[in-house]
């Protein structure tokens, strides 16, 4: 029998706007707090091995942490049930998390930031062509396809406007951020598609765990290793399992009790929290005031137009 019900106070409006928004700002915040990570643990950028290692390990203890608590929280144990249970969270660990952030990790050493946060953004697309077109849950509408083009012209003011950005495309660099792209798509879908018979709390938890465990093997046996551990480097790293347990256990939520389109099309707003919080963090020369303000309007137009309709049959 499916573990999910549908609930009301997850498909209102207000519910999932303030959800997914909430999400996207911890995601934002992850961009500054991973940087601030490096130097605390004295990882360098383009030391792969090691930073698939930290990921890892953020992962691993977001799953522990995700698992135990959603357990309290229901009061029963969220294990997978059956061998189809366990294949779905290695499926999904494999998409969401493994595949996932080895394209990104891969392409990122290869491809300028400003190139790859314009192709990251195209996985609100990808999400909402491989929902209708692959996985048939719900249907391409002109509205939709609107709200995600004026929502990537806020993402891409924000990122470019007043940097250079080269041309040149490689299959290393912006194809292996574009197949990360890819995986956010299907990882969103099949995470829908799986809590259909599974509880979405125990699919995140044990995927992140799988997931994290398998980067782990691979960045410690590839030669990656970081120290620095004290007070202030253990409180980050607390504080990015959390981004990872709540952020994706609750977007997941979200999409399963709503379209796919009507959550990822929030996504635009991950770079612009990136962007206003590492100005704040990280003192970085961000785009003038004017320029985020339009991007976030651009934005929020864009989410506002993907979920006109489903908003007038809320009220």
């Amino acid at each position: 029998m499916s573990e999910i019900k549908k609930s009301s106070i997850l498909s209102n409006f207000w519910s999932v706007c303030l959800g997914a928004v909430l999400c996207c700002f911890l995601w934002g915040s992850a961009t500054p707090a991973i940087k601030i990570g490096y130097k605390l643990f004295s990882i360098a950028a383009d030391d792969t091995p090691t930073v698939v290692l930290f990921a890892g390990v953020r992962f691993f203890f977001a799953g522990i942490f995700t698992t135990i608590f959603g357990s309290l929280l229901q009061k029963k144990i969220l294990a997978p049930r059956s061998v189809v249970a366990f294949k779905k969270v290695v499926a999904l660990a494999m998409v969401q998390t493994i595949l996932q952030y080895f394209f990104f990790y891969g392409g990122l050493t290869r491809c300028p930031g400003v190139k790859s946060s314009v192709i990251l953004a195209t996985n609100v697309f990808a999400s909402l062509l491989i929902a209708a077109l692959l996985f048939k849950q719900e249907k391409l509408s002109f509205l939709k396809i609107l709200g995600c083009v004026v929502g990537f012209v806020g993402v891409v003011l924000v990122t470019v406007a007043g940097k250079s950005v080269d041309y040149h495309i490689s299959f290393g660099g912006e194809g292996f951020i574009f197949m990360s792209s890819l995986c956010y798509g299907f990882s969103g879908c099949l995470m829908k598609a799986f809590s259909r018979d599974e509880n979405t709390v125990m699919l995140s938890g044990w995927q992140f765990a799988f997931g994290g465990a398998v980067m782990i093997l691979v960045g410690f046996t590839l030669g990656g290793r970081f120290s620095g551990f004290n007070f202030n480097s253990v409180l980050l790293l607390i504080y990015l399992v959390f981004i990872s347990a709540v952020a994706y256990t609750l977007w997941g939520l979200l999409l399963a009790h709503n379209d796919v389109s009507r959550v990822v099309i929030f996504g635009f707003l991950n770079p612009v929290f990136g962007v206003i919080l590492s100005s704040i963090f990280l003192h970085e020369q961000s785009q003038t005031g004017i320029v985020t303000i339009i991007s976030l309007i651009l934005v929020c137009f864009g989410i506002f137009v993907v979920n006109y309709r489903k908003r007038k049959t809320d009220k």
